[in-house]
């Protein structure tokens, strides 16, 4: 059976340029906004969440405002925290994982190695444990303690019609989602591709632990997806664009395929954007 699948944006950023997005960018001074999104999976009574968004109480800390909280994003699907069982993890960092508290019953699906990166001596670096926030990583550790993380060390299948895959690069423990949909297998790609410009021209994302498994990820991830048109880059504003909106401009309905069929197989024309 194949899976809804719907982008759920809850935060932006205006406030950035192109050298925040793409390293050694020659128009690096340029506007380039960004798009904070979690995402969700469903089929029929089952709903997996994919990412958590971060919370208010975040939102402050690091001076980065969110329009909505993460459970009233998820409102117009009908979703409320109790219904999520299940949140796949694609890494720790603050905007993936911040709202880990918000869903206490869920059962989280990550990589071995992120759990370790994020617990580890490489902690000890401010630079590399900036996108990281104890709280979120602790509430990991406490849901391991309670017996609700379950593990993967490389590729791995959550249930039917939905795997993660290992890709590393931004952060140690990186990991894509694959999802079969009406439209053919969608590849989650949360921060191996932040925007479509980043896989398209292979152009790295500045916050990177290993500039060689980024590079790698960009094509791993349009090898999960039937067609380029199925990689879904986990910032980029144009996927709003790119795809039906649901009730919302900040919902997006994913599992149907682009709003172009041409787009399936062409995306030249958002490598520059």
């Amino acid at each position: 059976m194949t899976w809804e699948v719907y982008a759920v944006k809850y935060a932006d950023r205006a406030d950035r340029t192109r050298s925040d997005s793409f390293l050694f960018d020659p128009d690096d001074k340029t506007p380039h906004p960004i798009d904070y999104f979690f995402w969700v999976l469903r089929q029929g009574s089952r709903v997996i969440l994919v990412d958590t968004g971060y919370d208010e109480a975040e939102a402050v800390a690091r001076g980065r405002p969110i329009r909505v909280s993460p459970v009233d994003a998820l409102l117009p699907l009908g979703l409320s925290p109790s219904a999520i069982d299940d949140v796949i993890v694609t890494h720790l960092h603050y905007d993936h994982a911040g709202g880990l508290a918000l869903f206490p019953n869920a059962r989280l699906h990550m990589q071995a190695a992120e759990m370790m990166y994020a617990t580890g001596p490489c902690m000890c670096f401010d630079a590399l444990r900036h996108p990281y926030t104890g709280a979120h990583v602790a509430e990991a550790v406490l849901r391991l303690y309670s017996g609700r993380v379950v593990f993967y060390d490389g590729d791995g299948a959550v249930c039917d019609g939905v795997t993660v895959h290992k890709i590393g690069g931004h952060a140690r423990g990186l990991q894509a989602v694959r999802v079969l949909t009406e439209a053919g297998y969608l590849c989650l790609a949360s921060d191996t591709a932040h925007f479509y410009g980043n896989f398209l021209r292979k152009a790295l994302f500045p916050i990177v632990v290993d500039a060689e498994a980024m590079l790698e990820g960009f094509g791993t991830v349009q090898q999960l997806a039937s067609n380029i048109g199925l990689v879904v880059p986990g910032h980029d504003p144009l996927v709003r664009e790119m795809f039906p909106q649901f009730q919302t401009d900040d919902i997006v309905r994913l599992d149907k395929g682009p709003l172009r069929p041409e787009h399936l197989n062409d995306l030249s024309h958002l490598a520059d954007r």
